[in-house]
């Protein structure tokens, strides 16, 4: 399974095989490059360029183009990146995918970057630099993780055999930054053993190194490029070559006490006596056909023991036989249906027919195991079927907590007219006749409404460029948004028809209101707009661009869900699931709530307790606050402290967590899930997001309203343990979605965090242990005081080049 950079490509397991090899006692498994039918992807980070090199170019604005080359000789067409000219480092984290798949590539396949600047307009592109790389190194295994590229200047790329502009340079030459790199690229890849408290002090001193090498030392200009990494090595061997073939002894030179991997000629044949063995086996365990057959109290136990697993777990051969032998008498346990249908060997004509025709006789399933169905595990089109017609039995409401991953469900299905395919498109079609109806709209009209959002989108698109090309502050850049609304986008102040809101349907807006939108001061400028509705009220929307919003979009669904789940078992935790819109790879809309950050309380304020006070103020209240006041508060963040556990939401600090004036936290920016973290050399952050600001609010930790607080995480981490069967399904169906963080290793880590090995007086326990584990940790203030150090450094360069 490829990991980072890699978006698009998680369904690697498709058509390929890995192969394992025994030396000295210890396991080598690999992956034969002929066996990955995949597009060859790789990701462009940034450049960063040398001292001297650009020094000549007031405003230079770069693009990457990439261009592979096999045996010397250009492979397909070049790919450019985008352009960027925000200064040094430029970063474009972009994901570039070309034609070219990894079972054409041969041991001389390079890849070559040439940096090119168009501040001088298309006629006059001026050549920054080129590199060039080869895809596999000396032992024919495909080069994975993040490289550092020397970028020789004014030169174009050369991919020839004997290139001119080599990316990796001896060792002799390398300067520092450059050895830490790919120690650091042995260490991702678990060929550096790792040692806790050593590699928290090696990552500080290596992230101090690159930061002040990019400020100061850079003798040499270097693009800095991801390569997609898979579970396994790669092994180069030709498409349609065996690998079944003796390996000469020739190959193998102890006087020079190197080391040769070679295939195994027995790796991946079956043994005849073996097989004919198992084949008899399955088959008599598989023909026991007693209807009234019952299991002995160890079988139920087992059976139970079975029905909890996780979905994502997969089944042994005993236990597949366990549900077998038994499936008339699992029928009547809508929970058996799932590991059953897991237990089918499909590819057994009679025994798939047997389990299709057994389905309909078992006891409706829920909906979040109709949701398991569709993933990719689950091919016959009957089983699909019949979880489609679970689904069809939900409500819209439900249905559109899971709209994401029905449409990647699609992706699943053999057919264009799949059960799922015409489901869906009688839900958009039930949609458009409501539209029709309720609005006294036709057809065209409702499209027309729709292309009208999209080209309210492209036009805020335009004013986000118009922005980006102003070298200010955000206050200035506010004016000159002003200057815009009342110049080239006048037209925009008054609609000449109601829109719907691209986030809310049901809100019509009939305007921008200039005076009342702004730019916010943040790395990339998001703008605030403020629209004027027909009722006369008025709607904002953050308009973001660079920053990829389909995360946020998919936590925010599953906050919504979870939302959802609180309130059916009677817990309503006042959480905040605003709307995300991406509207692209790296742009989006957001909804805009009234709030405030915590860091900006503190620093205005000096204390949470200070703002509600000041919000909500109750002399006969606990603190000064309301009673109600501080409820919600203590309710919201016990919601958000065990949600963003759960998702494992990394990067989080004082100026993501925002506060309304009625006592409701909240966090926003999802950028890094399931584990992730802002930089691949940072510590382990503590399990939940507990400052001692939020816990001062409560009256400290001996309070009764702290304790209040840990009730109410224990009683939300239980009601959503018993939906991690539906949590989890609806991830395992955005595998493969292109984002990068829904990988078979972040779905594990979600699946560990609900801790479903413990009963719920032992994960109460757990809870307690993690929140006691948080607010002592020293981490977080670290965290703050380097967030805060950071935005300061930025605020001052920021300043430095107006």
């Amino acid at each position: 399974m490829p990991s980072a950079p890699d978006e698009a490509q998680a369904g690697v397991t498709t058509g390929t095989a890995d192969h394992s090899s025994c030396s000295g006692g210890k396991e080598f498994r690999f992956i034969l490059s002929q066996d990955i039918s995949l597009p060859l992807s790789f990701r462009v980070n940034r450049f960063v360029p040398d001292r001297t090199l650009l020094i000549e170019r007031s405003a230079p604005v770069l693009f990457v183009e990439c261009t592979l080359y096999i045996d010397g000789v250009q492979f397909g067409l070049s790919t450019n990146t985008r352009l960027k000219s925000l200064g040094s480092p430029y970063c474009w984290n972009e994901l570039v995918t070309l034609s070219a798949k990894y079972r054409d590539l041969t041991p001389f396949s390079h890849l070559a970057f040439t940096v090119w600047d168009m501040s001088s307009g298309e006629d006059n592109i001026y050549i920054v630099g080129g590199t060039t790389i080869s895809l596999f190194n000396s032992k024919n295994q495909l080069k994975t993780g993040r490289l550092r590229l020397r970028v020789w200047p004014n030169k174009m790329a050369d991919g020839s055999l004997s290139t001119s502009t080599p990316g990796k340079v001896p060792k002799t030459k390398r300067e520092e930054i450059e050895r830490l790199e790919r120690v650091a690229n042995k260490y991702i890849r678990g060929q550096i053993p790792h040692i806790g408290w050593l590699d928290n002090l090696i990552a500080n001193a290596a992230d101090k190194l690159e930061k002040e090498s990019e400020r100061t030392e850079n003798l040499h200009s270097s693009l800095i490029v991801e390569l997609c990494s898979f579970e396994h090595r790669v092994v180069f061997q030709e498409y349609g070559a065996k690998l079944h073939t003796s390996v000469p002894s020739s190959l193998v030179d102890i006087s020079k006490n190197k080391l040769v991997i070679a295939c195994d000629p027995e790796i991946g044949r079956i043994n005849p006596s073996e097989h004919k063995h198992s084949v008899l086996a399955w088959s008599l365990a598989r023909g026991v056909n007693d209807r009234e057959m019952k299991p002995s109290s160890v079988d139920r136990k087992l059976i139970q023991n079975i029905l909890k697993y996780p979905p994502t777990r997969t089944l042994n051969v005993d236990e597949k036989q366990l549900l077998w032998k038994f499936r008339f008498y699992l029928t009547s346990e809508k929970k058996a249906l799932v590991k059953f249908l897991l237990s089918v060997e499909w590819s057994d004509i009679q025994e798939a027919k047997q389990a299709v025709a057994l389905i309909p006789r078992w006891e409706s399933i829920d909906v979040a195991d109709a949701l398991g169905l569709l993933s990719p595990v689950f091919q016959n089109e009957e089983v699909r079927a019949y979880a489609v017609s679970v689904l069809e039995r939900a409500s819209d409401e439900e249905l559109q907590c899971y709209l994401l991953q029905l449409v990647q469900g699609l992706r699943f299905e053999r057919s264009d007219r799949s059960r799922l395919a015409h489901f869906l498109l009688c839900q958009i079609t039930n949609l458009l006749a409501f539209f029709a109806v309720h609005k006294e709209e036709n057809g065209f009209q409702v499209w027309q409404s729709l292309i009208e959002q999209a080209e309210l989108t492209a036009q805020l698109r335009s004013i986000m460029k118009e922005l980006s090309n102003v070298k200010h502050d955000a206050q200035t850049k506010g004016r000159i948004l002003e200057q815009l609304f009342s110049g080239i986008f006048s037209e925009l102040k008054n609609f000449s028809e109601p829109i719907p809101s691209p986030l809310t349907p049901t809100v019509l807006l009939d305007g921008i209101v200039p005076e009342e939108s702004l730019v916010f001061k943040s790395a990339n400028y998001p703008l605030c707009i403020a629209f004027s509705t027909v009722n006369g009220g008025t709607s904002k929307m953050i308009f973001k661009k660079g920053d990829n919003l389909r995360k946020d979009q998919l936590v925010i669904q599953i906050i919504s869900l979870m939302d959802r789940l609180l309130k059916s078992d009677n817990l309503d935790l006042h959480l905040t699931p605003y709307q995300v819109l991406a509207t692209g790879l790296e742009e989006g809309l957001v909804e805009f709530i009234p709030s405030i950050s915590v860091a900006k309380i503190i620093q205005k304020t000096g204390s949470i307790e200070s703002y509600l006070q000041k919000c909500n103020p109750d002399e006969d209240g606990p603190f000064g606050i309301t009673a109600q006041c501080l409820e919600t508060f203590i309710k919201s963040c016990a919601g958000y402290s065990v949600i963003t556990y759960i998702l494992g939401i990394g990067d989080r600090h004082l100026d993501n967590l925002l506060l309304q004036d009625d006592g409701r936290l909240f966090h926003v920016d999802f950028s890094y899930m399931l584990g992730e973290q802002p930089h691949r050399f940072a510590p382990p952050s503590p399990p939940m997001k507990l400052c001692k600001e939020m816990v001062e609010a409560m009256g400290g930790t001996e309070s009764e309203y702290y304790a209040r607080f840990k009730s109410y995480c224990c009683e939300a981490y239980n009601i959503l343990r018993k939906s991690s069967n539906l949590i989890l399904n609806l991830f395992y169906l955005m595998t493969g979605s292109n984002i990068e963080s829904i990988t078979d290793k972040g779905t594990s880590k979600l699946q560990q965090n609900f801790r479903l090995d413990l009963d719920d007086e032992d994960a109460i326990h757990f809870l307690q242990g993690l929140i006691n584990e948080s607010i002592s940790a020293f981490f977080p203030q670290v965290v703050e005081t380097i967030h805060q150090w950071a935005q300061s450094r930025q605020h001052i360069t920021r300043l430095s080049r107006l």
